[in-house]
């Protein structure tokens, strides 16, 4: 299929994880498509797709000064952005809510949460100058789940962005939809989610989490990559032009 023919595309968290897959399809599909990432190998996983038009772009999408110059790169890069993906996010830690500290609760919130808000934001001008894109940001199912509070707070807000931004610009023909993956089967990060690494207590607490999520799927199984790439894209594409304000569960029944 080429979905994306023409279309200038913005995907973040797109140096790894569904992110870099996202990325890596939209531009076999035809899509002209700015990688961003704060991981500074996010050009070599841009120039993976060969013969597409790409370009990496690092950003510390946490900073609203990240989001804007990202965006502004793409819209000088190739003159417009049609479609923004966000998929940065991902849980720092695994623990029961009482032995988060303070500092582990806000960094939950700025990894999960403010990335999105902040790019939404920065294309906005971009989108309505346009006359209209497609905003796809990919949430969780994780807003029902343990050990990870903070981290569902968070997808919860995405949730909501979604849902009020679909709404307040519609009529500027600005879609605005969600994915909610459920748990996903990846290859090792180059980048871990928590650089400092887990204690044995914290890795007995992520293998709870990790045995609800499973036990709480119909399939009892964690999805692919493959599962969670093709829905993005679905929906960031035509063929889901009468879509918006929706957030689709993508996790083996449990809808969170």
């Amino acid at each position: 299929m080429q979905r994306f023919t023409d279309k200038v595309i913005v995907v973040t968290g797109a140096a790894q994880g569904i992110g870099r897959g996202v990325a890596l399809r939209a531009a076999a599909e035809g899509g002209k498509v700015i990688f961003v990432d704060r991981a500074d190998f996010v050009s070599e996983v841009a120039a993976e797709a060969k013969g597409a038009e790409t370009a990496g772009f690092v950003a510390d999408l946490e900073t609203y000064a990240g989001a804007q110059a990202a965006m502004e790169f793409a819209a000088q890069k190739f003159g417009r952005i049609d479609i923004l993906i966000n998929c940065v996010g991902g849980a720092i830690r695994m623990r029961p809510f009482a032995e988060f500290e303070p500092a582990q609760i806000d960094a939950e919130i700025r990894r999960s949460l403010m990335p999105t808000l902040y790019t939404c934001h920065a294309v906005l001008p971009h989108m309505l100058a346009r006359g209209g894109g497609t905003i796809v940001n990919v949430s969780s199912n994780a807003t029902r789940g343990i050990r990870r509070v903070p981290y569902s707070a968070a997808k919860g807000g995405v949730n909501a962005l979604t849902q009020s931004l679909a709404m307040e610009y519609a009529w500027h023909n600005i879609r605005v939809v969600a994915s909610a993956p459920g748990g996903t089967s990846a290859p090792p990060r180059r980048v871990p989610r928590n650089a400092a690494g887990d204690t044995e207590q914290e890795q007995m607490w992520m293998n709870e989490a990790v045995q609800q999520v499973t036990e709480s799927t119909f399939f009892k199984r964690y999805g692919t990559l493959d599962e969670q790439i093709a829905p993005i894209l679905f929906l960031a594409s035509d063929e889901a032009s009468y879509i918006t304000g929706a957030v689709l569960p993508v996790a083996g029944g449990d809808n969170g």
